[in-house]
């Protein structure tokens, strides 16, 4: 092993530019995020200036367009940014990721004049957002939410809650899901909610066993009024755009499960290179050995196929299966990675003076969020075998 510790990832960037962000964003790691990671995390700080610091530099609007005040960017190296702040903190990772969810209403479905007013805001004004679907309720089952939107002259009035909501509480705006007509997906509409709307407000964040510093708490709407100009799409398409904001979401996750998992690889290699028992280092033993070499190439291999459905997107090719594989590969094995990271560095792993407890703990809600690892299978079969028979 080099004797400065692990080596950045080689990166597949497809121009100079593309080369030069990530030197920018790795710059920024080191400085600004890496270093209070796990301090700030023990604490559950919520890293909001370092949000802000990503929205002057750009980075939180990559893969939208220029013209609205993004990076223009194609998916493919958006995902590789993310891979890169989620290895030094989760929470900037994923927040990152949720905020891109948050946007992708308005930039995929807005009108002209809907996006020419909010989004360079939200792309780079300082804003974050955050993504609003999953109910008490209605978790995997999206199409059952029941949080209901009413029209009244030309606004719509909403009451509800919803679940599991990253960002609940502390988010400039909300893309939100919500029942407009008859039960089952073709009855559900988008609309855009501004955080200080009266009768908006969220719970107490959940008390989670990781990401300690991202708030995850329920939204509550009673009687929140949102002016018609702030639906997004057609009354009823809701469904759509959130399909639509998941696929692309699910591939954000994918790359912030590879990055947690390159982090406690990095970790485990610096720890056995060093660590001597017998005489000899950890690193020389054969069946530690192997145990990096299989760490190494599920993280190669998660790496290249969340690259890979990037690429299809960037292409304007249908991604949805290659995300769905992306998603429920990549997530187990940042599970696994972490898992055996933890193994590797023994008693040691098992302590909060070194980072690989952390990101065990960290990877299982990778498994969970954005669709569950279950329901990424029943996406990915169905694309192959058809819908499943209701006989």
């Amino acid at each position: 092993m080099p004797k400065d510790g692990p080596q950045p990832v080689e990166r597949e960037l497809p121009t100079d530019e593309s080369r030069d962000l990530l030197g920018l964003v790795r710059d920024l790691v080191q400085r600004e995020i890496k270093p209070v990671a796990a301090e700030q995390e023990a604490a559950g700080v919520f890293p909001r200036e370092t949000f802000r610091l990503l929205s002057e530099a750009g980075l939180l609007g990559l893969p939208y367009p220029e013209e609205y005040g993004g990076g223009g960017q194609p998916y493919q190296v958006y995902l590789q940014v993310l891979e890169e702040l989620a290895a030094a903190r989760l929470t900037v990772g994923l927040g990152t990721s949720v905020h891109s969810l948050a946007c992708h209403g308005l930039a995929h479905f807005g009108s002209k004049e809907q996006r020419t007013e909010w989004l360079p805001d939200m792309l780079g004004g300082g804003l974050l957002g955050a993504y609003c679907l999953s109910e008490p309720s209605a978790g995997s089952d999206a199409a059952a939410l029941r949080t209901r939107a009413v029209r009244d002259g030309d606004s719509w009035v909403l009451n509800g809650t919803k679940a599991w909501t990253t960002h609940g509480g502390v988010a400039d705006f909300y893309t939100v899901l919500a029942r407009t007509g008859e039960e089952g997906p073709c009855g559900i509409t988008a609309f855009l909610v501004p955080a200080d709307s009266e009768g908006l407000s969220a719970a107490t964040p959940e008390h989670k066993m990781g990401l300690n510093g991202s708030p995850t708490a329920q939204v509550h709407f009673d009687g929140v009024r949102v002016p018609e100009a702030r639906r997004l799409g057609d009354e009823g398409q809701g469904f759509t755009v959130a399909l639509s904001s998941l696929d692309s979401g699910r591939l954000g996750i994918a790359a912030c499960a590879v990055g947690v998992a390159q982090a406690a690889l990095d970790e485990a290699l610096a720890y056995t290179t060093e660590r001597e028992q017998f005489g000899r280092p950890l690193a020389d033993f054969q069946g530690l050995r192997f145990m990096l070499a299989d760490m190494a190439t599920r993280i190669e291999a998660g790496r290249a196929l969340y690259l890979a459905a990037a690429r299809r997107r960037d292409a304007g090719q249908q991604f949805a299966r290659q995300a769905a594989m992306a998603k429920l590969f990549c997530t187990d094995t940042a599970m696994q990675v972490t898992t055996d990271a933890v193994q590797l560095l023994g008693g040691y792993g098992y302590t909060t003076d070194f980072p690989v407890e952390r990101y065990m703990r960290e990877a299982k809600v990778l498994q969970i969020v954005e669709g569950t690892n279950q329901i990424q299978r029943m996406v990915v079969a169905r694309h192959l075998a058809g819908p499943e028979s209701r006989g």
